[in-house]
């Protein structure tokens, strides 16, 4: 018997003990020194390791490893498409870190002829499988009765198809849309807040200078008292990290987070295709992590608030089980498109309105580009060379194509994640903190 390569062995941060996790077999563990130094020599006196997993017999991990595989792809062929819709790539905000504004995106927004080309497309590209539609931007949500009226249409027309809409909006005008909402199938409205009021409207301001907090919380209050489900995204840099804990505790003295339609995420701000004017202020994604271990440590009412990832830490935590192996961590193509009001396709939000990143329209005809779309659809980490021998590949999935290419020039690169030091801290986080 061999150690499985797919074993992932490391000590618990601030801690004497040690951890194993084997995605292939769904198997986790926290083990003494002892056990740690018994397993690293492949020796298993009691058994207990090759019952787990962790010990292997190499040809008959391989054939596990294809099985998975296949069931991986099986699966994803009745898994639910995210489908995100582009209203228009303007916006009243003049956020500090927009990525969108290196783009030469044209003017415009969306009229029925193109709403009801999109509807036809999706009928019939899609037709049998689970979907919902994503309303994303520029800013959806903009004031003025025409643009309101065909948001309206455009949700107006999921609803009688009974499909959900989820909308992705800066917050500021919901209150004018409230109504709209009420009569739709709302899967959740993400609303951003880049922490307390003066250091959010100091990164997130309306285009005529003013502060846009105020106006964005009452609108967040206005959403769940309609049970309206809210996930709330606070997008964190260096500059505003700190300021976690204190929007954390406005959330829970708002009554926010006692709401069972309340959810939350952190998105990292990082550069994606266009340089920021202040790169020093972005986190890689382990310091990041090693920050949000540190206030969890310093503030642990924050776990009341948000629970980080840490790799599948959380998942592990809140389940009791290992999520199943992971081949492929972009959905681009395979469970999530990217269209826009002019009429265009794209793989997914990280290359809609970027020029050249185009796989085809939907109107005023229908082309699609099957050479691009099969370079999307091929992606996974067998057909990326460093994730094919890479240890945590089944925890990575070889991250994301459109950060690989951007950094690397091919789709088929990788976009590799600190699993291993991930889970140091999120281990500790979760289950040293819990006694569990």
């Amino acid at each position: 018997m061999e150690l499985s390569r797919f074993n992932i062995i490391s000590a618990i941060k601030d801690s004497d003990e040690f951890f194993v996790l084997n995605p292939l077999y769904g198997s986790a563990d926290i083990l003494s020194r002892m056990e740690h130094d018994l397993l690293v020599r492949a020796e298993d006196p009691s058994g207990v390791f090759a019952g787990r997993g962790y010990l292997v017999d190499r040809k008959t991990e391989k054939t596990r490893f294809t099985e998975a595989y296949l069931k991986f792809l099986d699966d994803r062929e009745t898994d639910e498409i995210q489908l995100f819709f582009v209203s228009n790539y303007n916006c009243n905000f003049d956020c500090s870190y927009c990525y969108q504004l290196g783009y030469d995106s044209p003017a415009g927004e969306p009229d029925r002829e193109v709403v009801d080309a999109f509807y036809r497309f999706i009928g019939s590209e899609y037709a049998g499988r689970r979907k919902y539609i994503t309303l994303f931007g520029g800013e959806p949500l903009l004031p003025g009765k025409r643009h309101r009226e065909m948001i309206e249409y455009f949700i107006g027309r999921a609803t009688g198809q009974d499909t959900d809409i989820a909308v992705v909006t800066n917050g500021y005008h919901i209150n004018e849309y409230i109504d709209v909402f009420r009569k739709a199938r709302i899967r959740e409205i993400q609303v951003t807040l880049d922490g307390t009021r003066e250091v959010h409207d100091s990164r997130r301001r309306h285009r005529s200078g003013e502060g846009t907090f105020g106006r964005i919380a009452g609108n967040i209050d206005l959403l769940l008292e309609r049970g309206i489900p809210v996930n709330l995204r606070m997008v964190v840099d260096r500059e505003n990290i700190d300021n976690l804990p204190d929007l954390a505790r406005f959330a829970i003295d708002r009554g926010w987070t006692t709401s069972g339609k309340f959810s939350t995420q952190l998105g990292r701000n990082y550069e994606l295709h266009e340089c920021q004017l202040q790169r020093d202020r972005l986190f890689s994604r382990i310091d990041l992590y090693a920050e949000l271990y540190r206030i969890i440590s310093e503030h642990p009412h924050v776990l009341d608030f948000h629970r980080p990832a840490f790799s599948v830490s959380r998942a592990l935590y809140e389940n009791g089980d290992l999520p199943a192996p992971l081949f492929d961590a972009c959905p681009g193509t395979k469970t999530e498109w990217a269209f826009d009001y002019t009429g265009r396709i794209y793989a997914c939000t990280a290359t809609v309105g970027k020029p050249g990143e185009e796989l085809g329209s939907f109107f005023p005809e229908r082309v699609i580009d099957n050479e691009k779309v099969g370079e999307w659809a091929e992606r996974d980490i067998l057909s990326v060379e460093k994730c094919r021998e890479c240890g945590v590949a089944l925890i990575c999935g070889g991250g994301c194509a459109a950060v690989a290419e951007n950094n690397g020039g091919s789709l088929h690169g990788p976009d590799c994640r600190p699993v291993k030091e991930l889970l140091e801290l999120g281990i500790a986080a979760y289950f040293s903190r819990s006694g569990a």
